[in-house]
């Protein structure tokens, strides 16, 4: 990878982590870029986007606590249903070949369009004593959304969002704090599925890893106050032109 590429690679990593705290999606943008900037193949791609999503969630934990948000349990709670699901997702995403793969994740981020502009739930600003509803439902939800986690990962928070905050009845402001903790939670058993197939590549893992890691950081004073109205308009442009260009259409 040369130093422009590498530059390049950070500073969208830089957004993608601002948007996965604020939204979700940012692997939309970061999933195609290794493949065009780092000259990864798609799973190869799939699998070294992993090390940056979790150093990115770990960060953003770190500094929801710091605004208080402090639920560990409950996120890794769900997030034991989701690790199941994700090995799960992980294993079969090894097994699919590469041209095939880069066809489901075109579609999957024109799809997730629809998803991006469907209009938010709630908007309260804190809820420290929130009780989550169907709790046993949230459990069969989660292993569900760890099979899709494993096997792309992006577009993951949307479900996480749908889960907690539409189904759960969460204000959006502690959905994405328990969403950080259960998808760092099952990125661990993820990324070692990746790894052991041989298809985590460390330097353009590392260099995103960076860029992740500080949009996570700052971009969770953002998620607290959340206006994320701007960050929907440019994500759903960027990802339109990276599908359209995935799909070799320009």
């Amino acid at each position: 990878m040369n130093p422009f590429s590498a530059i390049l690679l950070f500073l969208a990593g830089v957004a993608a982590g601002f948007i996965n705290v604020n939204a979700g999606g940012g692997s939309f943008l970061t999933i195609p870029l290794l493949i065009l900037l780092g000259g990864l193949s798609p799973t190869a791609a799939n699998g070294t986007n992993r090390i940056a999503i979790l150093l990115q969630n770990l960060f953003a934990m770190k500094n929801f606590r710091n605004h208080g948000f402090r639920d560990l349990r409950q996120g890794v709670k769900l997030g034991l249903s989701a690790v199941v699901g994700a090995v799960i997702g992980s294993t079969v995403a090894l097994e699919i070949p590469d041209d095939v793969f880069r066809i489901i994740l075109s579609g999957v981020m024109l799809m997730a369009l629809v998803i991006i502009f469907k209009p938010a739930g709630k908007k309260d600003v804190d809820h420290a004593g929130e009780e989550l509803r169907h709790p046993r439902l949230q459990v069969l939800m989660f292993f569900l959304i760890g099979i899709y986690g494993g096997f792309i990962q992006a577009g993951t928070g949307y479900l996480v969002i749908f889960a907690l905050s539409v189904v759960g009845g969460l204000s959006l402001v502690k959905t994405n704090s328990l969403k950080i903790i259960v998808i760092a939670f099952y990125m661990l058993p993820s990324l070692a599925v990746f790894v052991i197939g041989g298809e985590v590549r460390w330097v353009p893992g590392l260099i995103l890893a960076a860029g992740t890691s500080l949009g996570g950081w700052t971009g969770t004073a953002f998620a607290v106050r959340k206006g994320d109205r701007w960050i929907k308009l440019i994500l759903a442009a960027a990802i339109t032109a990276m599908a359209l260009k995935m799909m070799g259409l320009f």
